[in-house]
């Protein structure tokens, strides 16, 4: 209920920037946030919560965010003369504050969609992504500062090169993390097979080839071909979830 209504108060928001109403806006901004911040909280105390829940309030969020900002983009399509606080007055289509603006809504909308799917990615995968500059309540804590201060441009700018930050932090938490499990792994298969017993004690060849180490192999009576060491192991074994 709480995540409905959360996105029905992001549609009003997004209505109201449409009509001009920055200062309204911003404060329906807030106003959104605190749904967004209290459904999770009170699904998990009233024992509520759910695999689904969570995978709604997930999508539902990605809408919020998406038409709120959609709500922004018809007040700057409105407006080719609108004036931000702060902003270097400048006639040139390039400099325009609307031409800017556009760009920065696109570029924050697509940086917002990217660090929340590689958080959603790397979970799907088994690993735990929690790193990152800017999570949601930080976005709309942003956005609702510079809409109640008259920095509207400002803010959005700020999040069109935060939420990319924040994206490619994440891509390479997951990528240091995935360097690190194919040797664990192996390891790991030892250690478990040594403290079975010596029923599960793993001879020379099983040890290498659980570890990719070289091993021989039998060609003929008195002759041995070495098994060449791989260059390359697949991307994830063990504990992490394959596609």
């Amino acid at each position: 209920m709480l995540t409905v209504l959360g996105l029905l108060l992001s549609a009003l928001t997004a209505v109201v920037l449409a009509l001009g109403f920055l200062f309204a806006g911003g404060l329906l901004v807030l106003f959104a946030g605190i749904f967004d911040m209290f459904d999770g909280a009170l699904a998990r105390v009233s024992n509520a919560a759910s695999v689904f829940g969570a995978f709604f309030d997930s999508m539902l969020d990605r809408y919020s965010e998406s038409i709120i900002l959609f709500g922004l983009l018809c007040y700057a399509l409105q407006r080719p003369d609108l004036h931000d606080a702060f902003w270097p007055a400048n006639s040139s289509l390039l400099h325009s504050e609307q031409t800017w603006m556009i760009v920065c809504l696109f570029i924050a909308m697509v940086g917002s969609c990217l660090g929340s799917y590689a958080k959603a990615r790397a979970e799907g995968l088994g690993l735990e992504c929690k790193t990152g500059l800017l999570a949601r309540p930080e976005r709309v804590v942003i956005l609702a500062i510079g809409l109640l201060s008259g920095t509207t441009i400002w803010a959005l700018a700020l999040l069109a090169v935060l939420s990319h930050v924040t994206a490619i932090e994440r891509l390479i938490y997951v990528w240091r993390t995935t360097r690190q499990i194919p040797k664990k792994s192996r390891v790991g298969e030892i250690k478990t097979r040594s403290a079975m017993g010596p029923a599960h004690v793993l001879n020379d060849e099983q040890e290498s080839s659980v570890l990719g180490l070289p091993s021989s192999t039998k060609v003929g009576a008195n002759e041995t071909r070495e098994t060449p060491v791989p260059t390359s192991f697949p991307p994830f074994n063990g504990g992490v979830q394959q596609e």
